[in-house]
């Protein structure tokens, strides 16, 4: 729990202010999105943990218990890692800057914790 505790701090705390310091310009290490294609990406998948976006699950229930160790483990997600909900080239992005999307993405992570703050089962449900 301590671990998660962690993670949440970093969220609320330092997360969006290293994507600030980030350079918009700089081309992506591995995967296809820039660093604003990324940012926005992040904000739709935190809209879906808090239940502001619905989507019906893609894993099998009884991979779920797996795929849940997994993501909240240490261990990083491998290269190119495909993702069923998404199309193989990014979306345009959505905002006219690094700067709004980075201000969307502070809006639906506090979005989040006040959700999951008012119902403390969410958190053993997503």
């Amino acid at each position: 729990m301590e671990n998660l505790q962690q993670k949440a701090d970093f969220l609320k705390n330092s997360y969006t202010d290293i994507l600030t310091g980030l350079d918009a310009g700089v081309p992506a290490k591995w995967g296809k999105m820039n660093v604003q294609q990324m940012i926005e990406h992040m904000s739709e998948y935190v809209r879906i943990a808090s239940g502001k976006t619905l989507l019906d699950s893609v894993t099998p229930e009884e991979k779920l218990p797996r795929v849940r160790a997994f993501l909240e483990s240490e261990k990083p997600f491998p290269e190119n890692t495909p993702n069923a909900l998404m199309p193989d080239t990014p979306p345009p992005v959505r905002h006219a800057s690094k700067e709004d999307a980075i201000a969307e993405l502070r809006s639906e992570l506090n979005h989040f914790f006040a959700v999951h703050e008012q119902d403390t089962n969410k958190a053993t449900q997503s």
